[in-house]
């Protein structure tokens, strides 16, 4: 096995959590030149990493499908021995049918996964039935590697990261990641502000997220009452972050990619589910590691796999009947 594709073209945080299967294929298969393609944007997560050889980029921005057009030619020019397909959308088992590899693996659910040399099935538990998605993603190469050996989501920041982050570590500190794609997946703002309010104020408070949570950031300090609070959204780079919730007393995220960020560097987490749940499979990693949510039982509940819009009840009470002291309980 010389060269070998792992495709994964969805969110951050599904990206991050295939970082077992990176390393598993390494671990099996060290000299193999690994190659990764994912959606534009997400790239610098993967900066300077040990075991990737190429970063391969879709832009879905515009002109979506001549990219993909030209994206598989490139692809079928690099003849890669293996493709690891853990998108399930249908763009990626074009790429994967269409690659030339010799295998091709993929989860069941892909639209094109009858034509891929072997298909997994993909499977969101509930209860005591429930699998992490990383257990999922191994089982992709479990065949393949030849091993039961498991692996831990994993980035790696470095040193440059960590002595950038370092001006932010004088004294002990909180990150709080308030923002969230989904709507129904994101604490409400009334809801973080009142947390903030509730922690000692002796500890520095670093609010973090992209650039689209800026707002959102600013919002929340301005009415808030700590004193010690600094808004970093738009401001780190991912890897950049996770040096720094690597050495928080804790950080506090929602269902969503700053979850994943955390459990990538062993960083200690609470992460609140609001309308999804642990039970689909993409819980926090981290040894310490902390999941909070409502104590209501609502039949509404789950309401989506991946968060929708607005609350389709209106209420949105899988939210707002949190009490912030669940939260304060893991400092």
């Amino acid at each position: 096995m010389k060269k070998i594709l792992i495709i994964q073209t969805a969110s951050l945080g599904d990206v991050i959590l295939t970082t077992p299967v990176l390393e598993k294929l390494h671990d099996a298969f060290p000299q193999s030149r690994i190659d990764f393609l994912l959606k534009y944007g997400y790239q610098d997560v993967f900066k300077d990493h040990p075991f990737i050889n190429k970063i391969i980029v879709w832009d879905k921005s515009e002109r979506k499908y001549q990219h993909l057009k030209e994206l598989i030619e490139v692809i079928r020019e690099r003849k890669y021995d293996a493709v690891i397909n853990i998108q399930r959308f249908a763009s990626s088992g074009l790429i994967t049918v269409l690659s030339g590899a010799k295998i091709k693996i993929g989860f069941n659910k892909n639209p094109f996964s009858l034509f891929f040399t072997k298909s997994i099935k993909h499977t969101l538990g509930t209860g005591k039935t429930s699998v992490h998605e990383t257990d999922r993603n191994l089982k992709l190469v479990e065949e393949l590697t030849g091993n039961n050996k498991s692996f831990p989501v994993r980035l790696y920041p470095s040193t440059h990261d960590d002595a950038k982050m370092s001006q932010y570590k004088t004294k002990s500190y909180l990150t709080i990641s308030p923002g969230s794609l989904w709507v129904t997946k994101t604490f409400p703002e009334a809801k973080w502000i009142e947390l903030i309010d509730l922690i000692d104020k002796k500890l520095n408070l670093f609010l973090l997220g992209s650039k689209e949570d800026t707002d959102l950031c600013d919002r929340i300090i301005s009415k808030s009452t700590h004193p010690n609070c600094l808004s970093l959204a738009g401001k780190l780079s991912f890897l950049e972050s996770t040096a720094l919730m690597k050495d928080a007393l804790m950080n506090y995220t929602n269902d969503s990619a700053p979850l994943h960020l955390a459990s990538s560097v062993n960083a200690p987490v609470t992460a609140v589910y609001c309308s999804t749940v642990p039970e689909f499979g993409f819980g926090p990693l981290s040894e310490k590691s902390f999941i909070v949510e409502t104590n209501k039982t609502l039949k509404c509940r789950p309401c989506g796999i991946h968060g929708l819009k607005k609350c389709p009840e209106g209420h949105f009470e899988c939210a707002y009947t949190i009490n912030n002291k669940q939260l304060l309980e893991h400092i």
